[in-house]
């Protein structure tokens, strides 16, 4: 099919097309001379990452995503399966130790300082000190998910 007809059924602008592939979220499409040939995988990987953005995931986190998944669990995911089997099938996580304050050398704010939880094994969660209230409050809830309380803790600020 021809970008026109992608982006029509996808919803999305061509401009978004290239970027996905030039980032290699999507595969590059074949050429037959003057026209680009674009398939049903295209179609199928462009919904699947539609899903994964509605569940905020960020562009880097759906290359992953999309790299370990095989083409059944892509197509399945565009068609609106959970966006990752991990998700549905994680035990529950160890509580998280306690925050860790240490210096943000390889972050973005050097010289301020980070609180670090271990959600599991292999996975940690770093919140700046200088955050802003609403972010301090999403880093507590996503760990007491991880916690598996599910629930805010009301003595922390």
């Amino acid at each position: 099919m021809r970008l026109s007809d992608l982006t029509e059924r996808a919803g999305i602008p061509p401009r978004t097309v290239r970027y996905y592939v030039q980032r290699g979220l999507l595969p590059a499409p074949r050429f037959r001379g003057p026209d680009t040939a674009y398939e049903e995988e295209h179609l199928i990987r462009l919904r699947a990452i539609r899903r994964l953005q509605g569940r905020f995931f960020p562009l880097d986190a759906i290359h992953v995503e999309l790299a370990r998944m095989t083409p059944d669990a892509i197509r399945a995911l565009a068609e609106g399966a959970e966006p990752s089997p991990l998700t549905a099938t994680m035990a529950p996580a160890p509580a998280p130790s306690a925050p860790v304050t240490s210096s943000a050398t390889a972050h973005g704010d050097r010289g301020s300082a980070w609180e670090r939880w271990e959600l599991a094994p292999g996975l940690e969660l770093h919140l700046s000190q200088a955050a802003a209230a609403p972010s301090r409050s999403l880093a507590r809830k996503l760990r007491d998910i991880a916690k598996g309380t599910g629930k805010e803790t009301s003595n922390e600020q």
